[in-house]
């Protein structure tokens, strides 16, 4: 047998030749080619002494396989054990920000940070469970802290508990949860960035369309005197870079009073210091995004209305952003105005930056970005506005505010 599987490889070795020489085959599939020739030649002479030996009546050890079952089952053991880590997502974010206000010739400076971290489960492919903790106080708008007190510890608190089940294009979603309304370009207009829901949501991502609905809690105890929900629901598509929403929002607050702070954040008040209107918000966004050369830009709108107020009842923001600080060595630079009446939405729940959070303000935005490294962005924000622009019950004055932020996630 061996000489016969010698004659073989010789031949097929000297035919290889051969087509080498014709084919110009590589030099390294050959020699591959010979190897395995080889190999197929040892392990022929191997099965030849385990039968010659098997024919005068020599044992022939066999393998021992306890080993490397041995090794399976712990791999195997193992593996289960930290099965645990791979459904497991870890993320967060920390700014550091310097501000300078002016607010009406009352000039204010300070230092801020902003970290928050979120721990997030995937219980099965069709439901995750998270936690967040932010800095910050009980604002529920704003999670910066204030740097100072002698270097005093600081507060942090429950940013997010929440579950969200999504076994396909439908999803449902319940606790404090991240705003699932979108908001083109991240407008402040109606939600400031930093707002968190409490309630049940649900809605649809489809290809090119989706739906949200929500049933939110501003006060659920009704030991606290009050037990008021607002309700909300949104439509929207998605062809190529156009995205368009609508919704409407429904906050049945008139008459109450406020719900932090013991203020209203720019809106009416009875002559009790209540809500004087309900907040019957329609709600309609869009943005387009195209690029100019190699740059990308963006130009979106937000517009809001109560249909409830009688005066005071509109808001809106038109904008645009060249660029786009998401790489190193990436920037972007933004510009947008908006004008935001003083019963046009919830003031509690506004963008707590433009001009010093609420409604009854109007103004500018330039803001600018740079990418130093992934993951780190050196930005500005500046303001430059007028608040009380609709209220008798207090006089117009300009408001400036500049932001400088280093930005890092994780």
């Amino acid at each position: 047998m061996n000489k016969l599987l010698s004659v073989a490889v010789a031949g097929v070795l000297a035919s290889g030749a051969s087509i080498s020489a014709q084919a110009a085959i590589p030099e390294a599939e050959w020699e591959q080619f010979k190897a395995q020739f080889a190999a197929m030649a040892a392990r022929v002479e191997a099965l030849e002494a385990e039968n010659a030996a098997l024919k005068s009546g020599a044992t022939v050890p066999e393998e021992d396989l306890s080993v490397l079952q041995s090794d399976i089952a712990s791999l195997k053991a193992q593996n289960e054990s930290s099965a645990w880590a791979e459904k497991l997502f870890w993320k967060g974010d920390f700014r550091y920000r310097y501000e300078d206000i002016d607010d009406g010739g009352n000039d204010r400076q300070r230092s801020r940070i902003r970290a928050r971290a979120e721990l997030g489960a995937n219980v099965s492919d069709a439901i995750t469970v998270g936690l967040g903790i932010a800095t910050g106080g009980d604002d529920p708008v704003s999670t910066n802290q204030t740097l100072g007190g002698g270097g005093s510890t600081k507060d942090v608190r429950l940013d997010k508990a929440y579950f969200r089940y999504q076994p396909n294009e439908f999803w449902l979603s319940g606790g404090k949860v991240s705003n699932p309304f979108y908001n083109p370009a991240k407008s402040g207009l109606i939600w400031d960035g930093d707002y968190r829901p409490e309630g049940l949501f649900a809605g649809y991502e489809g290809k090119h369309f989706f739906a949200n609905a929500s049933y939110s809690h501003l006060e659920s105890d009704t030991r606290n005197g009050l037990d008021e929900s607002f309700w909300g629901a949104q439509i929207g598509s998605e062809f190529g870079p156009v995205t368009v929403a609508a919704g409407y929002l429904d906050f049945p607050i008139k008459g109450l009073p406020a719900f932090y702070d013991d203020a209203l954040f720019g809106n009416s008040a009875d002559e009790m210091g209540n809500y004087l209107y309900n907040y019957e918000l329609v709600f309609v966004g869009a943005d387009a995004s195209f690029n100019i050369g190699d740059m990308p830009l963006s130009v979106y709108g937000d517009v809001v209305q109560n249909r409830d107020a009688d005066d005071f009842d509109t808001g809106y923001i038109v904008g645009a952003k060249l660029g786009k600080a998401k790489a190193q060595g990436t920037w972007q630079l933004q510009y947008q105005y908006q004008d935001l009446e003083a019963d046009a939405t919830v003031g509690l729940l506004t963008d707590s930056d433009f001009m010093g959070g609420g409604t009854d303000g109007k103004g500018h935005k330039f803001s600018g970005a740079y990418t130093i490294v992934d993951k780190w962005v050196l930005g500005f924000t500046y303001f430059d506005g007028e608040k009380c622009t609709d209220s008798l019950k207090c006089d117009v004055r300009d408001y400036d505010r500049l932001m400088i932020d280093a930005k890092f996630k994780y």
